[in-house]
C-alpha cells in the first residue's frame, strides 16, 4: 500500500513539473536607419517576417524599434539574433547583423525589480534610523 501511494505521489509531482511552462518573453530590437537603408530593407518588412509572433514597431525621431513577444520559449538575445531576415529574394542576413541592439526585456525587468526592492529597503532603513534619532 505504501509503495502504491508513493508511486501515485511521485506521478503527480512529475506531472506538475512537466506542466510548468516557461513564460513569454519580450525582446526589444533597436535598428539604426542608416543600417536599414544600406541593406535596402524597411522596418515593416522585418516586422512581417516575425508575423508568427506578436510584434509592435515604432518609428519616430529617435532610433527605430521593434518589440517581439514570443510566448512560452527559452529564447535569449543570441538565439533571436540568429534568425534570418530576408533582405531580398537572393539575400538573407542574420537579425544581429542588421540590428543595432537586441534586449531581453523580460530578463531586464526582473533585474530592475530586484534593484528597486533593494532601494526601497535602503530608504526604509534610513527613515527608521532618522525616526530613532529624532526620538532621542
Amino acid at each position: 500500500m505504501r509503495k502504491f501511494l508513493a508511486v501515485i505521489l511521485f506521478t503527480f509531482i512529475g506531472l506538475q513539473v512537466q506542466a510548468i511552462q516557461p513564460e513569454s518573453k519580450t525582446f526589444l530590437v533597436i535598428f539604426q536607419s542608416q543600417e536599414l537603408k544600406q541593406n535596402k530593407i524597411a522596418l515593416n518588412q522585418i516586422e512581417e517576417q516575425f508575423s508568427s509572433f506578436d510584434t509592435k514597431s515604432y518609428e519616430g525621431n529617435s532610433e527605430l524599434a521593434l518589440f517581439i513577444e514570443i510566448p512560452s520559449c527559452d529564447f535569449d538575445e543570441c538565439f533571436l539574433g540568429d534568425f534570418l531576415v530576408e533582405v531580398s529574394e537572393k539575400k538573407s542576413l542574420k537579425l544581429e547583423d542588421i540590428a543595432f541592439r537586441v534586449y531581453d526585456l523580460t530578463k531586464n525587468e526582473s533585474v530592475f525589480e530586484y534593484f528597486l526592492s533593494e532601494q526601497l529597503q535602503i530608504k526604509e532603513s534610513k527613515t527608521k534610523s532618522r525616526k530613532l534619532l529624532t526620538e532621542l
